[in-house]
């Protein structure tokens, strides 16, 4: 008796544990919450954009997804990795197996150990993913006066906004004789506080786009943002797809079973 008051005393003791852990997680959970609520009513709201994407059936502009990779390479790579991103998840953009072997070995990634327990670098593969753009996080801020660049992957899902953040972001820069912003500082007008570390990183005619399309600061800003979407979730437009096979299936067997009830049913009254 004694054994079993002493067990259920253990696991009563375990139980309130587990409990109060996740009260504190809670806790915890609401309070970000409330910071995020406020740090989002202090930053304006950006305009809400017309994405091909954001609908329920809608799907990426392919054109638009391989400028705003070569925005990427070009102009955000210089500081920002794509770290959960692989070299063939490109092949979504439509690039082709050898241009993405080609890609891939431009890059050189870090492997190892070899047969002498010492860490070399080859070249990338399309199973490799992007290396980061910096070794560590102190590196990447000595190099940019403090801040740290953010891995862009999943840049898009991170900001309330979204897509239309991102675009507004980096259309947002103005200049403002009477901002008053430490050195290194710029004004973005949809950047809480408005005091941004990123120097306005697109300008008219930045990247010569192969397809020939003008490179606008609008038009850059929308081919990158549209990639970072894709980015934040590679694999959404299987998701949609697979979504609607789910839909149409329970409607038909909706439809089935209701009409299987009225037949079994009809007798019974």
């Amino acid at each position: 008796m004694r054994l079993y008051s002493a067990s259920l005393r253990a696991f009563a003791e375990s139980v309130a544990i587990q409990c109060y852990i996740a009260m504190r997680s809670k806790i915890a959970l609401f309070a970000i919450l409330i910071l995020t609520t406020l740090t989002a009513e202090n930053a304006p709201i950006p305009p809400k954009q017309n994405w091909s994407f954001a609908k329920l059936t809608g799907t990426f502009d392919r054109g638009s997804l391989q400028r705003g990779f070569q925005v990427y390479k070009q102009v955000c790579a210089a500081c920002h990795s794509i770290k959960y991103i692989s070299f063939r998840h490109l092949k979504a953009l439509g690039l082709s197996d050898a241009e993405i072997k080609v890609l891939a070995s431009q890059y050189q990634i870090k492997d190892g150990p070899n047969d002498d327990g010492e860490m070399f670098e080859r070249p990338g593969r399309p199973s490799d993913y992007f290396p980061r753009v910096y070794a560590n996080d102190k590196q990447a801020r000595a190099a940019n006066n403090g801040a740290l660049p953010p891995d862009l992957s999943l840049i898009v899902k991170a900001r309330l906004e979204g897509a239309d953040y991102i675009y507004a972001l980096l259309t947002g820069f103005k200049d403002k004789s009477d901002f008053k912003g430490s050195p290194g500082q710029y004004y973005n007008e949809y950047f809480p506080g408005h005091a941004i570390s990123m120097a306005p990183p697109l300008s008219e005619g930045l990247v010569a786009y192969n397809d020939g399309t003008k490179p606008t600061v609008q038009q850059m800003a929308c081919d990158v943002t549209t990639f970072l979407a894709w980015a934040s979730e590679p694999e959404v437009e299987q998701r949609k797809q697979l979504g609607l096979k789910v839909l149409m299936y329970l409607l038909v067997m909706t439809g089935l079973f209701w009409v299987t009830m009225r037949r079994i049913w009809k007798t019974i009254r």
